[in-house]
């Protein structure tokens, strides 16, 4: 071989075995260090070494993929400008560990993910200017610890619960960011975020959702707690028993205790007296009775009949003590039963009052007024009737009626700072929300509640609940409006007629008991929830 073709052979060796230097892709232009593109249909998959500043104008895509960046693992300087795009994914910048100005300009961005930026632990100049941005995701500037400049000017920021964070991020942050603008909601609009404070938020809300499901149908549920532990007692009148769940400390679950077999239990009343445990059961049918909890062996004896010639139709049972005496209360529903009184005499309760016969009442509301002890009535035969407790004669007397009103299936009384109030509830017109004056109960509020045979007013913390059952629709919870000293719907809830309502607190659960006539009796419970926070 000649000397020439020898070299020619060594030329042309090198030549196809050593590695191709990448050029510059055919949109962009570009220098030793630096590309600017435009135009471009994607992120080119391939640059000249050692570029360590990119400038991408009018791409005509509108994602930026997760890596997007990752080959050029050497830029400082990232400008994406004037381009369209709409969705930047989680990760899009993963690899640039040496990245430190990042310019997202006048592009149509709506959202960014919390882990949009995450992995750029040198950046110092973050822009988003110029963009769509109603939110941003919290903590999404938490792992940028040396970010120095942020620019988030333009955009039409909603100023609520979910901007929460931003506040307080910039009352505590040393990066510089200039004047941003709320553009809603309209109490906020055209104030500055930087003259916001966290307490502008009211972020804190609640929810109820299902916990428990029991597969029964039942018409009334108490709980009661004895021997330390907690328990509810459900009236199951289709199965005939009165049936007892004890809470589990572990499971965090009502779990089953004991059952009282009855024939037609339409109401389970406990009470403890004397470190001693009751249970009342009102029935439709065979007469109702009184059960006694023995230790040993674990289960309650009936040790008492309820006069059946006084009591003919239970709807429902109400315990109370005056003058340091127990007493309860049977509602009669019958057309020719008696509403009776019953008292504690330390061997067993015995009848001590009868309040108007015929009235087919349907509930019984013990409470104080003014100081005195009362009782409502309600009936489906008549308005609400009022009963004062007399204490020299030992008796309740007639008072007054509540209201014109019919068709009360039932009252339940409240307290909101100090002021009492009642709710009526109707099964054909709508319920209302009265308050004490001082010397009547004056309406302030009505509610629709067309089918509802059942209300009950809870508090869980600082919120003061009221719920309306309904036969035909949705439950609906309202919650007080301090504001406005009114009810706000605030919750629908699906459940099948139902007949009761009970609020259980243990172990730091909130937990919202509702006997359902038709369907299963279930368990809702509180939660509350931070609205900032998601």
């Amino acid at each position: 071989m000649s000397l020439s073709k020898a070299i020619q052979y060594f030329e042309d060796l090198i030549f196809f075995t050593a590695p191709k230097i990448p050029r510059c892709p055919a949109t962009c232009s570009c220098t030793k260090d630096s590309a600017f593109c435009v135009d471009t249909k994607a992120i080119p998959k391939s640059f000249p070494p050692g570029i360590i500043s990119l400038t991408m104008v009018n791409a005509a895509f509108t994602t930026i993929p997760e890596g997007a960046f990752s080959h050029l693992h050497l830029l400082q300087f990232l400008l994406l400008n004037s381009n369209t795009f709409t969705t930047i994914a989680d990760d899009a910048f993963a690899g640039l560990s040496h990245l430190q100005y990042l310019f997202i300009e006048n592009n149509d961005i709506q959202a960014l993910s919390k882990y949009t930026f995450r992995g750029l632990k040198s950046l110092t100049h973050l822009s988003l200017s110029n963009n769509n941005l109603q939110q941003l995701p919290r903590d999404l500037f938490k792992h940028l610890d040396i970010l120095t400049d942020l620019d988030l000017r333009g955009n039409s920021f909603r100023c609520n619960c979910k901007i929460k964070w931003l506040v307080d991020w910039m009352e505590k942050t040393n990066t510089s960011v200039p004047a941003v603008y709320c553009a809603s909601p309209f109490e906020f609009q055209g104030r500055r975020i930087h003259d916001l404070a966290p307490r502008d938020f009211n972020c804190i809300s609640a929810d109820f959702v299902v916990y428990e499901t029991f597969p029964f149908h039942s018409v009334s549920v108490e709980s009661y707690e004895f021997n330390e532990d907690q328990f509810v007692a459900f009236a199951q009148p289709d199965s005939g028993f009165c049936t007892l769940y004890v809470w589990d400390h572990v499971e965090m679950v009502f779990r089953k205790h004991h059952n009282i077999t009855s024939r037609s239990a339409v109401y389970c009343k406990p009470v403890v007296i004397n470190n001693t445990l009751y249970m009342v059961v009102a029935q439709l049918f065979g007469g109702s009775h009184i059960y006694k909890w023995m230790e040993d062996p674990q289960r309650f004896v009936k040790i008492q009949d309820i006069d059946t010639s006084r009591v003919r139709k239970p709807n429902f049972v109400e315990t109370f003590q005056l003058d340091g005496e127990w007493y309860f209360i049977v509602a009669d529903s019958s057309k020719a039963g008696s509403t009776s009184i019953y008292r504690w005499n330390s061997n067993g309760f015995y009848s001590h009052q009868s309040l108007h016969p015929w009235h087919r009442d349907t509930h019984v509301e013990f409470l104080n007024v003014g100081g005195k002890p009362h009782l409502i009535l309600s009936s489906a035969s008549q308005p609400p009737v009022v009963y004062q407790w007399n204490h020299s004669q030992k008796q309740f007397v007639f008072h007054s009626l509540i209201t014109e009103l019919a068709d009360v299936q039932m009252v339940k009384h409240f307290w909101v700072r100090k002021v009492l109030y009642l709710c009526l509830t109707r099964f054909i017109g709508d319920s209302k929300i009265l308050r004490w004056e001082g010397q009547r109960f004056m309406e302030i509020q009505t509610l629709p509640s067309r089918g509802s045979m059942a209300v009950y007013p809870f508090t869980v913390g600082l919120y003061q609940y009221l719920i309306l059952g309904s036969d035909f629709s949705f439950s609906r919870v309202y919650l007080w409006d301090d504001l406005t000293q009114r009810f706000q719907p605030f919750k629908e809830l699906n459940m099948r007629a139902p007949r009761a309502f009970n609020l259980v607190s243990v172990d730091k659960k909130d937990i919202l008991l509702a006997a359902s006539f038709k369907g299963n009796t279930l368990a809702y419970q509180h939660l509350v929830v931070d609205l900032s926070a998601k």
